[in-house]
């Protein structure tokens, strides 16, 4: 079968940067969306009209993947806002109560420095502001299920970084 809008990529992967250092491997195969919100407009596009065991490389602009960095998404914060047992590389979703009044509620922020009396997050993709290239290979191709169709999803998004991991976030 062949990649079209609305069908479900199992795919692996290789992560890397332009200097060639790995920053995500996908060993085994993880499904996603075409055409719903799983994967970058770029990556979809690459994939179109391709099958089972095709493998492409991929060099993505920052623009195309986790946009520039943008130091208006760094916050430096009181202590006293964040729980007792914090450690760098810890993330929120969106800053505690009497945090900021300006910063964005709707982003996952990152711990980047612990002082005695500040914290500094980041609300940036930890990816941004990085232009990526990225080895992929096409394991399987199917049909989207009704279900997936209107939930967008395949039940994985693309390098979303999840809460609560003990390394500080997973990129996938």
């Amino acid at each position: 079968m062949e990649i079209t809008p609305q069908c479900v990529v199992a795919l692996t992967w290789t992560l890397e940067d332009t200097l060639g250092e790995v920053l995500d491997e996908l060993a085994e195969p993880v499904e996603f969306l075409v055409g719903g919100d799983d994967l970058l407009a770029r990556i979809e596009e690459a994939l179109q009209g391709h099958g089972a065991g095709d493998r492409l490389d991929l060099h993505l602009e920052p623009e195309e993947a986790f946009g520039d960095y943008d130091e208006e998404l760094v916050f430096l914060e009181p202590r006293s806002l964040f729980p007792q047992e914090l450690e760098e590389g810890m993330t929120f979703e969106g800053l505690p109560a009497g945090a900021n009044e300006q910063a964005p509620k709707d982003l996952l922020y990152t711990v980047t420095e612990i002082y005695p009396e500040h914290v500094v997050v980041d609300g940036n993709h930890p990816l941004a502001g990085i232009a990526l290239r990225l080895h992929l290979k096409v394991e399987r191709v199917r049909e989207a299920t009704e279900e997936e169709v209107g939930r967008g999803s395949a039940g994985t998004g693309f390098f979303k970084v999840q809460t609560g991991a003990p390394d500080g976030g997973l990129l996938h």
